[in-house]
């Protein structure tokens, strides 16, 4: 092994390498590459802070506007032409007309989602936007009605609009109310949709989500009703709900409860009583509440459910519109017996020139009136909303289909 060079293998643990040959070069290299490598990330340093670039090396993408010439109806001299600068930016009312939509914004009073309601069809008869803000006024309840300051009322300002008058005179008219909606989930959408929206709605207090379906109803043509809870006979065996209207030592509550079903919810045309055949008879009990209701523009509808009631002959002495219904056309929930009332209501159009109705939202009802609706047009009958009922008397009849100022007559 003498004489043998020793090499990484067969060198003893602990001897040192031969230090290498010096290269004076190598070392300017590196060094030359240390700082070359330094200014670069300085001089990468100094663009970034002078730059400020807010983006921060996030994609950016470059858009071209163009502008394009104003249309021909803003050139064309018309009364609302005038120059976009002079003009200025639409608010969102005049944005929503133009664009024939509805909007519901909720507040503090009301915070549920907003809701946009489209009309179906060019030319389809729209209801007036709810709440209009010269008919509410803020309570603890809620949103309530009122009277506005030029005099215009929510009987007037959210009825259906009655729409053209027929081509040939009608044989009869005949308006409906359908009501006992809100509660029904499913029976409320089933009315909605498949109800002629000549035919007005009537929502009680107490269902869910109720300005929401509100609004979908009115946006689908349909002028709408509260439905106020009424102490029956035979309460509380009876009982039609917890903020029942009462008579007795409990009517000093009346004017409480009144307010928490009229803040239920917006855009209604009036009132109709559920049950009540005890308070509609009691005049005393009832006149606290119709002072109130005179004071908020509200038409009144008595269903007619107890031959005692006074509830139309009280509102129209409060000077309140006030319709009394005719005849209840599902009184009996069978289809054979809906069919022969309705027959027998087309009858009473004819002799009278208008005839009212009230229905419950029960499905054998919605079936029976969307089937007899569709043939009413070959008989010459029309539907026509509940709001407009009081403006249709056939003078040769001498029972009352309205009360109030402004249909005097007698009523049944």
């Amino acid at each position: 092994m003498a004489g043998t060079p020793l090499t990484d293998l067969n060198r003893p643990l602990g001897r040192d390498k031969p230090a290498p040959a010096d290269r004076p070069w190598a070392r300017w290299l590196a060094t030359g590459a240390a700082g070359t490598v330094g200014l670069a990330v300085l001089g990468l340093a100094l663009v970034a802070a002078l730059r400020r670039d807010p983006d921060g090396g996030e994609p950016v993408a470059v858009a071209r506007i163009e502008t394009r010439p104003a249309p021909p109806a803003a050139l064309s001299g018309g009364p609302d032409a005038r120059p976009a600068a002079a003009q200025g930016p639409a608010s969102a009312s005049q944005l929503e007309t133009e664009a024939g939509v509805t909007v519901y914004r909720p507040d503090a009073e009301a915070p549920e989602a907003i809701i946009v309601t489209v009309p179906d069809e060019a030319g389809a008869v729209r209801l007036a936007a709810a709440p209009d803000s010269r008919l509410v006024e803020r309570t603890r309840y809620g949103l309530l009605p009122k009277t506005g300051p030029d005099g215009a009322t929510p009987a007037q300002v959210y009825a259906r609009p009655p729409g053209p008058e027929p081509a040939t005179r009608p044989a009869g008219r005949i308006a409906l109310i359908v009501g006992g909606l809100g509660i029904s989930q499913s029976g409320t959408a089933d009315a909605i949709a498949r109800l002629p929206p000549q035919i007005s709605l009537a929502f009680a207090p107490y269902g869910t989500e109720l300005e929401r379906t509100v609004q979908r109803a009115r946006g689908e043509g349909h002028e709408v009703f509260l439905q106020l809870p009424m102490e029956p006979f035979d309460y509380p065996d009876t009982d039609p709900g917890p903020h029942t209207l009462l008579t007795g030592p409990k009517a000093s509550d009346n004017l409480d409860k009144l307010h928490w079903s009229l803040g239920r919810f917006t855009g209604y045309v009036g009132v109709v009583n559920f049950l009540g055949g005890r308070l509609t008879a009691d005049e005393g009990a009832l006149s606290p509440i119709l002072r109130d209701l005179a004071g908020r523009g509200l038409m009144v509808v008595d269903d007619a459910s107890s031959a005692r009631s006074q509830l139309a002959v009280a509102a129209g002495r409060a000077q309140i519109p006030a319709l009394k219904v005719d005849r209840t056309i599902d009184a009996v929930a069978r289809a054979d017996a809906i069919d022969k009332e309705l027959a027998g209501l087309e009858a009473m159009a004819r002799e009278r020139g208008i005839a009212v109705a009230a229905a419950s939202a029960l499905p054998v009802s919605i079936e029976r009136i969307a089937q007899w609706a569709r043939s009413l047009e070959g008989k010459g009958i029309v539907i026509v909303p509940a709001s407009a009922a009081r403006g249709f008397r056939n003078p040769r009849t001498t029972g009352a289909l309205a009360t109030g100022p402004a249909s005097p007559g007698p009523t049944r």
